[in-house]
């Protein structure tokens, strides 16, 4: 990282000896494997809640596995007021260089936290866990990611645990308490068809010799809503609240979701559970939300990886504003979410079983071209530059490399066949995995290759149309009408758009794309996905355009009249 202070491992080795206070940031299992000999262990996620215990007056020196993970942190405590320096390498490095390891276990007091990724639909899952027995809060479908996760810090799954019946996702709760005989703990008020451990506001569950979680009823983002609170009994800190879809990252899970007769009940309990947390627990304790990573569940985004509750208290809009102003603020900057989310509570509600990922069948030239005519769905995985070099024509572009599952399960009406297409079947598998999450189970079909493999014997020629950048577009504008298409959300349109720009939001384009005016068309969005989706859409009806692949921050350097809500007409 750059600007971050660093040392060699030949420097460390000097440090060490003068008695250096040496921070080592991986997992335990890392550590306990081999590590810098009296170096701590305070793992990456845990250290923003540890800053109050480490000493100030000495230097400390940060190291990982290669130097990545350490400089994250560096940069991290030296903002905070530490002097820290990272060690470039890492722990490889200190062995390449002949150094020893000592080895072990970690502190007694440690409890680990492994968070989950699923990026594209910014969620969050977890498994923590003791060095012994672990639970898991909210895990996605594919289960497959957690039983890796217990088998690689070699834990005993005991408890799953789930935050709220989500909206945005299926679960894999039920299939995992299954597959492992851990309890599955879903709110008793919550009506579901299968069987499960109710578990009430204020209940404590005791998890192996050390953990101790007690649920907190925290209605807003639905009203069954719950956080966990995680305490360590050995050494009765309470470390941890994970917060599902309440208490995000500088903000709340969206209050939408039950319908627009709820809201305003909701967001105000989102308020008062959002202050409830933030009085019954510790500044030093960690949030761990399942949403706000990208998700639509969150009202707004932020940028922030990691927080803390007194992090919170001064940054999270929902515990510095007054109520009024929290519910005004945030009522007037929800925007539209996709349209499948209708789809997966009643699923959630019914229990998903684990998904079949194995490959679907496989589709040949004559049998692609059939499903097109058909009016079914044949979906190109590949990047959108090189869908709009070449591509099978009728197909349509949803690139591995974006949102994928959110806009193709936002798009796509239930139970249409679906035909995936990709240039390998590691791309083919990675697209069936994020689909079943939003229950999305059986592609129809699938071919790999490329565009020339996909209309081979058929007499086809590829489809393509020609990309531009938003300077292009305004050098045109002054030759000849063309029609400028802006596909990204009416919110967004509503804040800044190019004058004389068409808006149809990119989710109600497939219904509305007669509506697109005759000519020319310029089809844009925020960074050139949706474009290339909406672009798709575009060919397929036959229509003459060209995809603007470019970020609409340039729109303002092009010299292109915008219109900004702030400040009116450039």
């Amino acid at each position: 990282m750059k600007g971050v202070p660093e040392i060699d491992v030949h420097q460390l080795a000097i440090a060490v000896a003068a008695g250096a206070t040496v921070i080592d940031v991986r997992e335990p299992m890392e550590y306990v494997a081999g590590h810098v000999p009296g170096a701590e262990l305070v793992p990456m996620g845990k250290l923003p809640a540890w800053t109050a215990e480490l000493d100030r007056s000495r230097p400390m020196y940060v190291i990982c596995a290669s130097g990545n993970r350490s400089a994250t942190i560096t940069d991290f405590l030296v903002r905070a007021g530490f002097r820290a320096w990272s060690v470039v390498g890492g722990t490889r490095a200190w062995v390449a260089a002949g150094h020893p390891l000592a080895t072990g276990t970690a502190a007694a007091t440690d409890l680990t936290v492994v968070g989950l990724d699923t990026p594209t639909l910014g969620d969050r899952s977890y498994l923590i866990h003791d060095g012994a027995v672990a639970f898991v809060v909210d895990p996605q479908r594919d289960i497959d990611r957690i039983l890796t996760l217990l088998d690689k810090h070699q834990v005993r799954l005991t408890h799953v645990l789930e935050s709220h019946i989500h909206n945005d996702y299926l679960t894999g709760g039920l299939a995992l308490a299954r597959r492992t005989g851990a309890a599955y703990l879903v709110n008793a008020e919550d009506e579901v068809a299968f069987e499960r451990t109710p578990i009430r506001d204020g209940e404590v569950i005791r998890m192996g010799d050390r953990m101790q979680v007690t649920a907190v009823a925290t209605p807003g983002h639905t009203y069954t809503h719950l956080s966990y609170v995680l305490t360590d009994s050995v050494t009765g800190r309470t470390t941890a609240v994970f917060s599902g879809g309440s208490l995000l990252f500088g903000a709340t899970g969206r209050p939408d979701l039950l319908g627009p007769e709820h809201t305003d009940e909701l967001v105000r309990l989102q308020h008062s559970s959002a202050r409830r947390l933030a009085a019954m627990l510790p500044d030093d304790a960690e949030v761990f939300p399942t949403h706000g990573f990208g998700s639509f569940c969150s009202a707004t985004q932020s940028e922030a990886t990691a927080s803390t509750i007194g992090r919170e208290k001064t940054a999270n809009p929902v515990l510095t504003q007054d109520e009024e102003t929290y519910v005004r603020q945030l009522l007037d900057g929800l925007g539209a979410y996709p349209a499948y989310y209708a789809q997966m509570a009643p699923g959630n509600s019914a229990g998903p079983s684990e998904p079949d990922l194995t490959p679907p069948t496989t589709a040949d030239p004559v049998e692609l071209r059939r499903r097109i005519e058909a009016g079914e769905w044949i979906v190109d995985l590949r990047h959108r530059t090189v869908f709009a070099a070449g591509h099978l024509p009728g197909s349509l572009n949803f690139g591995l490399d974006g949102s994928f599952a959110t806009y193709l399960g936002w798009l796509m009406d239930r139970g249409t066949p679906l035909t995936l297409l990709a240039e390998t079947a590691a791309e083919i598998s990675q697209a069936q995995r994020e689909l079943v999450r939003i229950g999305i189970d059986r592609p129809a079909a699938a071919a790999i290759g490329g565009p020339q493999d996909w209309v081979a014997g058929t007499g086809r020629r590829l489809g393509s149309f020609p990309t531009a950048t938003f300077a292009e577009l305004a050098q045109v504008r002054h030759h000849r009408p063309v029609v400028t298409l802006d596909v990204r959300r009416a919110d967004e349109f509503s804040d800044s758009h190019i004058d004389g720009a068409i808006n149809i939001p990119i989710h109600e384009l497939p219904r509305r794309i007669g509506e697109v005016p005759d000519g020319e068309v310029w089809v844009h969005c925020a960074g050139g996905y949706r474009a290339s989706v909406a672009a798709s859409f575009l060919a397929r009806a036959g229509r003459r355009l060209v995809a603007v692949d470019d970020t609409f921050d340039n729109a303002v350097e092009t010299g292109l009249p915008i219109t900004d809500a702030t400040v009116g007409p450039a």
